[in-house]
C-alpha cells in the first residue's frame, strides 16, 4: 500500500470520476482520496455554487437563465473556494467568503444546477478552476465531464451510475436527515430530469469516456465500492506493488 501511495504522489496521479447524479460520486471520491493520501475536489459543489449565485441575483427563470452574458460578467468577480469549516474540520464551499455548503444542497439548487451547468461560459469558469486544482496532481475529482473534457488524460477514469429509483431514494433520505421537507416523487422526478438534461446539453454532455471503468452501484454498499476500487488500483499498478 505505501509503495502505491508514494508512486501516486510522485507521478501526480489524477483520478476522474464521472456519472449520473446521486450515485454517491462525492462520497466515493472522498474515501479514495482519504485512503490514498490524495486531495478531493468537489466539482459538483462548484456548479451548485454558481447556481446559488445566479438564483440570488435573480438570473434564473422557469426555463433558463435570463441573461447569460450578465451572469458570465458577474462570475469574473466571484470567489468560489473550498475552506475548512469548524465542525469536524471538513472542506466546504465558500462564496465570496460565506459558507454556502448547506444552501447548495437544497432541492431548489438541485433543480436548477443542470440549467446552469449547460452554459458554456459557466463550464469554462468551473473548468478553469478545476485545472488549477489539478496542476500539482495527486487529486480525485468527481463530476460530469472530468474524464472527457477537464482531464481527458487522467490516469484512472471511472463512470458511475445506478437505477434512478435507487438514486432518488438515496437523495430523499439525505434530505430527510437534514430536516428538509422532501417528497420522494419530487426527488425522483428531479433525478430523471437531471439525467436528461445532463445527457442532452449542447456543451460537454454527460458521456462515459471510452477508457473509463464502468461502475453500477445500485446494489452495492460503500464498503463494496471500496473493495472494488482497491482491486482496480491494485491491478492498474500491480508491477509497482511488487517493488
Amino acid at each position: 500500500m505505501f509503495v502505491l501511495i508514494r508512486y501516486m504522489e510522485k507521478r501526480d496521479i489524477i483520478i476522474a470520476i464521472d456519472g449520473h447524479s446521486s450515485t454517491g460520486k462525492s462520497t466515493f471520491a472522498k474515501e479514495i482520496a482519504s485512503r490514498y493520501g490524495m486531495i478531493y475536489v468537489d466539482t459538483g459543489a462548484l456548479y451548485r455554487g454558481v447556481t446559488l449565485f445566479a438564483l440570488r441575483n435573480g438570473l434564473i427563470n422557469g426555463t433558463g437563465v435570463e441573461n447569460p452574458e450578465k451572469l458570465y460578467n458577474l462570475l469574473q468577480n466571484v470567489s468560489l473556494r473550498f475552506g475548512q469549516a469548524a465542525p469536524g474540520g471538513k472542506s466546504e464551499l465558500f462564496l465570496n467568503g460565506e459558507n454556502i455548503e448547506t444552501q447548495i444542497r437544497s432541492l431548489e439548487v438541485a433543480g436548477k444546477v443542470s440549467i446552469i451547468a449547460a452554459l458554456k461560459p459557466v463550464r469554462d469558469f468551473v473548468d478553469f478552476k478545476l485545472k488549477e486544482f489539478g496542476v500539482t496532481g495527486g487529486v480525485v475529482m468527481d463530476g460530469r465531464d472530468i474524464g472527457t473534457v477537464v482531464f481527458p488524460d487522467a490516469d484512472l477514469k471511472i463512470f458511475m451510475t445506478a437505477d434512478p429509483k435507487v438514486r432518488a431514494m438515496r437523495r430523499y433520505r439525505e434530505m430527510v436527515t437534514r430536516g428538509e421537507d422532501a417528497d420522494f416523487d419530487d426527488v425522483l422526478r428531479n433525478v430523471i430530469e437531471r439525467d436528461f438534461m445532463d445527457e442532452n446539453r449542447e456543451n460537454a454532455p454527460l458521456r462515459k469516456a471510452q477508457d473509463a471503468v464502468f461502475l453500477d452501484n445500485s446494489n452495492m454498499t460503500e464498503e463494496d465500492q471500496m473493495v472494488w476500487i482497491e482491486k482496480i488500483i491494485s491491478e492498474k499498478w500491480k508491477s509497482l506493488k511488487k517493488n
